[in-house]
């Protein structure tokens, strides 16, 4: 893929992003398909999806997620990337916020159809997304058992996983990993997804830029991306552009809003966005095809 090119994620929905100041979450299979379709019609080449279940509350359910991924695939080729962290579970009578246990989570590697791609948090820290649901902070644990499982399955099955790199650090514990043999840290569809504001890290441009950097020394042929929640998710992303990033992420799961402040009514107003930006520094929005082939995909 050129450099000249640049791949789109949006990140649909996430698990706990609700309706709100004129923004329509995309919870139901027949929504989130018709989101796909919008976003790939923008230009993203790639859309991050959770489940959720009747009651709009984020499921591990894979019945769901396989219901969403055939309701995508019939409308458009759009490259599909299922969470392997699901989002906290809100317990009705205390309201308190818990992870599901690691076998849960692991279970959705079992899916099926197959996304084309898939994601894990790389660290564990305390998690704090008030733009994305999560108004108070709840512990993200991410055992060694539930990365080195999830990074074994999908390289074996010829596919990618994006480490969020929340903080810096985790790039560390990817590291460690790398010297015990999960997996090549030289292979070139290591993907390391640079991120501020969803806990102890902000999203300011001096954070971010620690850990882009971090990741060009550890991970020097990694596929590099940013994102950021709320009203700096667009700062952020201009500032991956203009340093060349390889994935640049919008969507609802991590902010509502466009450029002008003002509430999106769906993802596809975010990914014309961030494609108009690109456009600014003379990038344009890579093709499926050309997503494909950086992630070193098997084919289709």
């Amino acid at each position: 893929m050129n450099s000249d090119k640049v791949i789109i994620v949006c990140a649909l929905n996430g698990g706990m992003q609700m309706d709100r100041e004129g923004a329509k979450i995309p919870c139901t299979p027949d929504e989130i398909a018709e989101e796909a379709k919008r976003c790939y019609d923008a230009g993203a080449a790639v859309v991050h999806v959770h489940a959720r279940d009747e009651n709009k509350i984020n499921t591990t359910d894979i019945s769901v997620f396989s219901e969403i991924i055939t309701k995508i695939r019939e409308k458009c080729p759009v490259l599909i990337q299922t969470t392997n962290g699901s989002g906290g579970k809100r317990d009705p009578k205390t309201g308190g916020l818990s992870w599901p246990s690691d076998d849960e989570r692991l279970g959705l590697l079992n899916i099926e159809p197959k996304p084309d791609l898939y994601g894990a948090a790389a660290g564990s820290m305390d998690f704090y997304h008030p733009e994305g649901g999560y108004t108070t902070e709840i512990p993200y644990v991410n055992s060694t058992r539930f990365l080195a499982e999830t990074i074994k399955a999908v390289y074996e099955r010829g596919s990618a996983v994006e480490f969020e790199i929340v903080e810096a650090s985790a790039m560390n514990r990817l590291l460690r990993l790398a010297d015990e043999g999960v997996f090549d840290r030289d292979r070139e569809n290591v993907w390391l997804l640079h991120g501020g504001g969803f806990g102890a890290v902000p999203a300011t441009p001096r954070a971010v830029m620690y850990s882009i950097e971090e990741g060009w020394c550890l991970f020097p042929n990694a596929i590099w991306g940013v994102v950021a929640t709320g009203k700096d998710m667009f700062k952020i992303d201009t500032l991956g552009l203009a340093l060349g990033c390889t994935t640049v992420r919008v969507g609802f799961e991590d902010n509502i809003y466009l450029p002008s402040g003002d509430a999106a009514e769906h993802n596809g107003q975010q990914v014309e966005a961030i494609a108009d930006i690109a456009r600014i520094y003379g990038r344009e929005p890579a093709t499926v095809d050309e997503a494909r082939e950086r992630f070193q995909l098997n084919p289709a």
